[in-house]
């Protein structure tokens, strides 16, 4: 067994080292190696503490969020996104477009401190932040394009510890237009979603993702591509709701949106166009269909495919 043994253990060492300088890559700046073991709390033997039940005060509402020189890039492949600038103040739209492969999912994940950038700046009202720890819930709150959903409850899928009560929880709902959904599950928010929410619907998954970010009540929402399985007029709801609500001051302050959907490039007060990994126009809608290409055949390819939907939906109904 000792030749065995010993064999394992040379083997799995490069493996440890791998996966260490992995998980080093996506810690904050200040951390090292060293964090990795430090004692967490953890509890084996004893109760944990006590769940929080309210929020700490902060004095810092999002005014304008802002990247400089933003780059990020994949491994060797030199895939990402390079010397992105980018400014969203507050009250505002954003939505980020552009073809398959144009960076638009790693810009936000590095904006969010998700992906380690190379190089740029991230600044919240004028001061530079190290995203990874300053941009979370309820500062901001991100929806990723893949839905993380795990066999629980739909309320402890929604709320994973967050403290939040039955009136901000049926906020989040609405807002996200999962309401009417969930009056027709007999369980109700006790429904059982099942491994990464296989008894729901692709678009009921997305809304759920929706509002477990809304239920956090961020500065900031942002939203990786999250109206792709929903119909047009599902969307339509979800975004008239979400800015209404922004108009009242009962939802997010602010939007940056993934998307190529007509629902929410209309709406959007700036669209940022990528295109193979950098800037190619920002602006109206109305000024980049006059001045980019990009956008103008983005804006085509859209038309089509929305064209080529609606009578898949009508034959359905």
């Amino acid at each position: 067994m000792l030749p065995r043994v010993l064999g394992k253990m040379l083997y799995r060492v490069p493996q440890g080292a791998v996966a260490t300088e992995r998980l080093v890559r996506l810690m904050a700046p200040h951390e090292d190696a060293d964090h990795l073991s430090r004692h967490t709390g953890v509890w084996f033997k004893e109760d944990p503490p006590a769940a929080t039940a309210a929020l700490p005060g902060r004095a810092d509402p999002l005014e304008v969020l802002e990247a400089c020189g933003l780059t990020a890039r994949h491994g060797e492949t030199g895939r990402g996104v390079h010397a992105v600038d980018l400014r969203a103040a507050r009250g505002s739209f954003t939505v980020i477009t552009g073809a398959i492969g144009a960076g638009k999912t790693t810009l936000v994940r590095a904006l969010l401190g998700l992906l380690p950038a190379s190089d740029g700046t991230v600044s919240w009202n004028g001061r530079p932040v190290d995203p990874g720890t300053f941009l979370v819930p309820n500062r901001a709150a991100y929806a990723g394009q893949v839905p993380r959903l795990f066999s629980e409850s739909l309320r402890e899928n929604l709320l994973l510890g967050w403290p939040a009560d039955a009136d901000e929880l049926a906020r989040a709902l609405e807002l996200a237009a999962l309401d009417h959904d969930l009056a027709e599950m007999p369980e109700g928010l006790d429904t059982v979603v099942g491994p990464r929410g296989v008894r729901l619907s692709g678009g009921q998954i997305q809304r759920a993702t929706a509002a477990r970010a809304l239920v956090r009540s961020p500065d900031l929402l942002v939203v990786d591509d999250l109206s792709s399985a929903l119909d047009v007029e599902t969307e339509q709801l979800l975004w008239d709701r979400i800015a209404e609500a922004a108009r009242d001051e009962r939802g997010p302050a602010t939007l940056l949106v993934v998307s190529h959907r007509q629902a929410a490039l209309e709406r959007a007060d700036q669209i940022v166009v990528l295109d193979r990994g950098r800037v190619v126009g920002t602006g109206s809608l109305t000024e980049l269909l006059r001045t980019c290409p990009e956008m103008q055949r983005l804006w085509r390819e859209e038309l089509v495919a929305e064209a080529e939907e609606q009578p898949a939906a009508d034959a359905v109904d």
